[in-house]
């Protein structure tokens, strides 16, 4: 299965939060922690997921920092 890597810049307090909240929609998404320090994560999208993701990631971003990174 081919996913779709998206990499963003969060708040590194905000990390666990972030992927326990993409987590729990079973099947979407996962998440893992690219670099802690700086706050970069790395999102494998499932196919066909990518529109649900942006939702949730929209919502949370009222509250968190969650800004998309286009080089990592």
């Amino acid at each position: 299965m081919e996913t779709t890597k998206k990499y963003f810049h969060v708040d590194h307090r905000d990390i666990s939060y972030i992927k326990f909240i993409i987590e729990a929609y079973e099947g979407l998404a996962v998440m893992t922690t690219v670099d802690r320090g700086r706050g970069v994560v790395e999102m494998n999208i499932a196919p066909g997921c990518e529109n649900e993701v942006d939702l949730i990631l929209q919502d949370l971003k009222k509250d968190l920092l969650i800004e998309p990174v286009n080089q990592f």
